[in-house]
């Protein structure tokens, strides 16, 4: 149970049983009660400034507290907010995450993992999974004839399509960051939207970085979820993969440079997604059943 639901629950229970019998149950320290209860308010009163400052992050990525705050005052014509209000606006809503141009501490994302334990994996929590609701990725490595590349696909537990995908050199948050847009654009061409929706991964490097966090946080609205034991915790994502290196093997190496390795898997994700039948699907392709489901809705 998070800190905010306990806070919550002592709340409801002081009146009849007093904040102190309340604390103990729920194991909760006074000062983190209050402190909480403080910040809960605080957040409240300024909540008519979340919006506006959101916006301000997203398209001024480099700004701090103080020229977010100039900008703030600028768009609401004038009236006043002290940057001391910004600042801890900032640090409350996460809105930091925003920030590039300035590295974020290090190890920030990690500490927040780590503090909430099995709460970060969302996905063991669901009793039911619609489609579009949760989405799996993962970089895996793919031997081809000219050596080794890197390939991270986006796929939705549901429909089993594949939304996004990106080759590359490389294995960082950038290649991640272009693989999750391209799955957005699948999205939006099928009328569905990230607001809510979880990605669920590893805590490969990557998926710990400030500019994975801001651009699926911030940018998509979307939701993080980590699996707590590696590959165990993300069998979908390892399903896949195995059937795709099996299925792809002597395919693969036949492409000799990257661009090669590029244009294989384009069409062969063109393959799996359109044609491939899926045993879970009832023998369809997962594009075909994705929009029959939407149009079923």
């Amino acid at each position: 149970m998070t800190i905010a639901k306990k806070t919550a629950l002592v709340d409801g229970a002081s009146d009849e049983f007093g904040t102190a019998a309340a604390l103990r149950v729920l194991a909760l320290s006074r000062s983190t009660y209050y402190y909480q209860r403080r910040r809960r308010s605080y957040e409240d009163k300024y909540a008519h400034l979340r919006a506006p400052l959101e916006a301000i992050a997203r398209k001024h990525s480099e700004y701090g507290y103080r020229r977010a705050t100039d900008e703030l005052i600028e768009r609401r014509r004038g009236a006043i907010t002290g940057r001391r209000v910004v600042q801890r606006l900032h640090r409350s809503w996460a809105l930091s995450l925003a920030r590039t141009v300035k590295p974020p501490r290090a190890g920030g994302m990690r500490e927040a993992i780590l503090a909430a334990g099995d709460r970060v994996n969302l996905v063991r929590t669901l009793d039911s999974i619609d489609p579009f609701e949760v989405v799996y990725t993962d970089f895996t490595e793919l031997a081809y004839g000219g050596g080794k590349a890197w390939m991270l696909p986006i796929l939705d537990h549901d429909t089993k399509v594949v939304l996004g995908w990106v080759v590359d050199e490389q294995k960082t948050a950038a290649v991640a960051v272009r693989a999750f847009r391209r799955a957005r654009t699948t999205l939006r061409r099928l009328d569905r939207r990230t607001r809510g929706m979880i990605v669920h991964h590893d805590q490969d490097p990557a998926f710990i970085s400030y500019e994975w966090g801001r651009e699926i946080l911030i940018g998509a609205r979307a939701r993080l979820s980590y699996a707590l034991n590696g590959a165990k915790d993300n069998p979908e994502m390892e399903s896949f993969f195995g059937r795709f290196k099996t299925d792809n093997r002597s395919l693969l190496m036949d492409a000799k440079t990257i661009a090669e390795l590029r244009a294989l898997v384009g069409k062969r994700m063109r393959y799996y997604n359109c044609e491939r039948r899926h045993s879970s699907l009832a023998n369809e392709a997962p594009m075909r059943y994705a929009k029959r489901v939407i149009r079923r809705k």
